[in-house]
This record gives structure tokens, C-alpha cells and sequence, in this order.
């Protein structure tokens, strides 16, 4: 398997190449030069495979350059009972018949980020260490990603975080998590801006070739390959326990702001996963819902991006939708490079009038939906009094799409993306009750946290890099 750019102007390179890095070298995003096919008779054997070895199947498809036996025993070492409370790993939850939650939010940070995170702190440790390598990882988070890469790179041999957030923008759960993380090789900054602020000064990093090879800076943002790869896994695993009959569709709903963990369901499709409608769920800030009702994307600036009740979909500028549209485009990396020119010169671009509008919807099976503060509050509400579930104000995002988009004799999955003791106040407010939370938690606010505020500005973010690494 071999990676190429979106925008045609990287050498094919291997997977442990382009692991450690974000964007590629001409500023596109890394893709597969093609998608593995996955026929209905290995997609039969694969019906009574573990996680960790239905995770081993899908990802040595993708990192042929990592010998089996070492993928094996990294796979195993990051799909643990210990790590997610539970040997499914992923489980699922029939809310009631035909409608399901998939619960990816069992990992030490509570959210699905750590899905990805713990086998890329794993990955990251073996390639770095083969290679005789060190590298430090510059990111940016909207609330999970952060504490999910920091928890799966803490005390890592070789490895440094630097991890961007909006300045006063996470919830005091996400904030406590990340914050108070005493390991020395990690950083936080926290931005005066909002999270599309720090992804912007990340790219600029990444972008900048003689400081990126000076301080050997990665990625493991929503943008870094080896995420998506391991969030195609529990796509497979929910279709085959889900589907009664091995053919028959499966939709699925996944509330996004970065368009990472969809892309993962998008790629599943391709390799052949036989799933029906991918539905784009999101809160206020709702450029995907725009993108995916019109064929019209425009991003937004700081001034315009809301801050919500769902903070970590506060995101007005989808990273991975290139990955989604290069594909949309039949892999044309002239037309991509044009694309995104015009986002960049003007804010956006519109596939409304165009045939590729029609294929997202048909061939590609995307839909969307949007939902605000009172929506999520009446979702909470309404899922603990239907099924007696309590659900974070994200996977409420989603469950209330999946209402609205269910169709008659098709079994649909929800995504969850976080437990609700993250977003404490918002279950306050709808439900009157604490949120449960692991034991091990119960103190997490009170704990000592460091982090260091810096301006909205990439020069800034580079100085501190620079002094914290002499």
C-alpha cells in the first residue's frame, strides 16, 4: 500500500513514512493510492473475530510496511479490557428495535478519539523507535483529541505534545483532563481564539518546511492518516453485529465537526462495507449540514463560529472533507488544488450545480442534519425517559439526526462520541442530575493544572516550541 497527496505533488511514500506527519508535502492530506476491497466472503470470516483481531484484518491491509507479527502484538496492546472496561471494546446498545448506539467512548479519556489514539501511541513508540527518531507532535483540539493524544503519548519514549485549545472554549471536565497532566514531554498551550484558530496555526506550522524539519514536527490531529485507518475498524465490527443478513444495509449517523470519524465510515463504504446512508449530524456550526443539504462550502471565521453546548463540534472548517471530495471528484488532483484555491481566496466553493452534487447523496450515500441548544436538551431528555440512557450532548446531536432520518426496514447506528460526565452543566440543565462518572475522576476539576495562554498568532505558538525544545 502506497500514500499519496490530494493534491498530486508528494512521491508515493509507505505507511510508517506518512504516519508522523499532518499535511502532506505540497499542503494536501494523505490518501490511500487505493481502497483495499473487502469481499462478502472474508467479510463473512471476519463475523466471529475479536476487536483486536478484526482491528489486525483491516489495518495490516493498510500499514504493509509494518511486518505482521509487530502490527499484531501493537494492535493487542492498544485493544485492552484494561484500557476500555471491556473485551468488546466497542459495544453496542438496540435502543429500541432497528436503532442503535455504539459506545465508543470506554477508553481512559472518554471519548472516541481514544479509539485511534491508544493503537497510534503504540504505533508511534515502535516507528519511532525502529528508525532510531524522535518527533514532536503539534496539535490542535477542540476538547477530546487533546486529552485522548496526550493520555495514549504520555511518558512516550521520543515523543513531545504540544497541544493547541481555545482559551476558555472546553468544558472544565475536558479542560481538568488535559490540564492536569503533570508528564514532562507534555504541553499546553491554550489560544486566544477558537478551535478553527488553532488548526490554522497548525497548518501554518506544518506548512513552514525548514521549522517542520528543524523541530521534526508531526501531527495527530483528525487530519493524521493512522486515526482514520483505525476508526474504519468499528465501522465493520457494528455492521456484522448489527446486520441480520450479510448484504443487506446499515446506515449510520455520526455527529462531526472535522469530518475525521465520518471519513472513516466513508472509506468503510468504499472498501466494500455494505453501508446504506452516512448522515453528517451537527450542532449550530453547521457548514457540513450546508455542504451536504446545497453542495455549497464556506467556512467561517472566528466571529461566526458559535460556542455551543456541543463544544467539541465548534469547527467551521471540515480539515478531512478534502479526503471525502478528492474521492467525489474521481481522485482529479488539478480540480482538488482548484477547490481548495478558491476556499482559500474566497472563503469556500460551490458543487451545488454541478453533477457531483447528485453523487454525494447517490453513489456516496451522505445526507445531514443540524441540531441547536434546545434540541440536544429535549434528546437527553426524551432518550432517558425512552430508553433510560444518558447521553452527552454530541451523541444527543446525533441521536436526534438519527430520529429524523431512520428509514423503514433499515437498521441504523448512532455514533457515540463521548460519556456525558465530560459535559457535566448541559446534563445539569436538561435532566436535573450528576452524570456518573469513573471513581477514579471524582476529583478531576480539583486537581493542579498547567498550561500557558498564548495569543492567536503561529509565530507565537513556534518561539514557545523552539525555547521549550533548547
Amino acid at each position: 500500500m502506497q500514500y499519496i497527496s490530494t493534491r498530486g505533488g508528494m512521491a508515493p511514500q509507505g505507511f510508517s513514512d506518512i504516519l508522523l506527519g499532518g499535511l502532506a508535502s505540497d499542503g494536501g492530506l494523505v490518501v490511500a493510492d487505493s481502497y483495499p476491497q473487502i469481499d462478502a466472503a472474508t467479510l463473512e470470516s471476519w463475523r466471529a473475530l475479536s476487536y483486536p483481531q478484526l482491528a489486525f484484518e483491516i489495518i495490516s491491509r493498510f500499514a504493509t510496511d509494518i511486518p505482521a507479527a509487530d502490527l499484531k502484538r501493537l494492535v493487542d496492546g492498544a485493544y485492552t479490557k484494561t484500557a476500555f472496561g471491556t473485551d468488546e471494546i466497542t459495544p453496542l446498545t438496540e435502543l429500541e428495535p432497528g436503532l442503535h448506539l455504539l459506545h465508543l467512548s470506554n477508553g481512559p479519556t472518554l471519548a472516541f478519539k481514544d479509539i485511534a489514539m491508544q493503537l497510534l501511541g503504540q504505533v508511534f513508540e515502535y516507528v519511532l523507535a525502529r528508525r532510531g527518531e524522535s518527533i514532536n507532535i503539534i496539535g490542535a483540539t477542540s476538547g477530546d483529541t487533546g486529552s485522548a493524544a496526550e493520555y495514549a503519548m504520555r511518558g512516550k519514549k521520543g515523543v513531545n505534545v504540544f497541544m493547541l485549545s481555545p482559551h476558555g472554549r472546553m468544558s472544565p471536565f475536558q479542560r481538568a483532563q488535559m490540564f492536569s497532566l503533570q508528564d514532562a514531554n507534555i504541553h499546553n498551550l491554550a489560544v486566544e481564539g477558537t478551535f478553527d484558530d488553532c488548526q490554522d496555526i497548525v497548518k501554518a506550522i506544518n506548512n513552514d518546511a525548514a521549522y517542520k524539519a528543524q523541530y521534526k514536527i508531526g501531527a495527530v490531529n483528525s487530519i493524521n492518516w493512522g486515526r482514520v485507518v483505525a476508526q474504519i475498524v468499528y465501522y465493520f465490527r457494528a455492521y456484522l453485529k448489527v446486520a441480520k443478513r450479510l448484504g443487506e444495509e446499515v446506515d449510520f449517523v455520526v455527529p462531526s465537526g472535522n469530518f475525521g470519524n465520518i471519513c472513516a465510515g466513508h472509506i468503510a463504504r468504499q472498501m466494500g462495507l455494505p453501508v446504506g446512508k452516512l448522515v453528517v449530524a451537527t450542532n449550530e456550526n453547521d457548514v457540513l449540514d450546508e455542504f451536504f443539504r446545497t453542495g455549497k462550502y464556506t467556512v467561517r471565521g472566528s466571529s461566526d463560529t458559535h460556542a455551543t453546548s456541543s463544544p467539541s463540534m465548534d469547527i467551521s472548517k471540515a480539515s478531512n472533507l478534502e479526503r471525502f471530495v478528492f474521492d467525489l471528484i474521481d481522485r482529479d488532483t488539478a480540480k482538488l488544488k482548484q477547490l481548495w484555491h478558491e476556499v482559500d481566496t474566497t472563503g469556500g466553493f460551490d458543487l451545488g450545480s454541478t453533477p457531483y452534487f447528485a453523487r454525494m447523496v447517490g453513489e456516496f450515500g451522505f445526507s445531514s442534519g443540524r441540531s441547536t441548544h434546545a434540541d440536544r436538551l429535549q434528546t437527553i431528555r426524551d432518550a432517558k425517559a425512552r430508553w433510560n440512557v444518558i447521553v452527552d450532548p454530541h451523541t444527543a446531536d446525533g441521536i436526534k439526526v438519527a430520529l429524523e432520518s431512520r428509514r423503514d426496514g433499515v437498521a441504523m447506528v448512532t455514533l457515540e462520541t463521548a460519556l456525558p460526565a465530560k459535559f457535566e452543566a448541559t446534563i445539569v440543565e436538561a435532566l436535573g442530575i450528576t452524570p456518573p462518572r469513573p471513581a477514579d475522576l471524582a476529583d478531576l476539576e480539583n486537581r493542579p493544572q498547567r498550561s500557558t495562554v498564548l495569543p492567536n498568532d503561529a509565530n507565537r505558538v513556534k518561539q514557545y516550541v523552539a525555547t521549550a525544545l533548547s
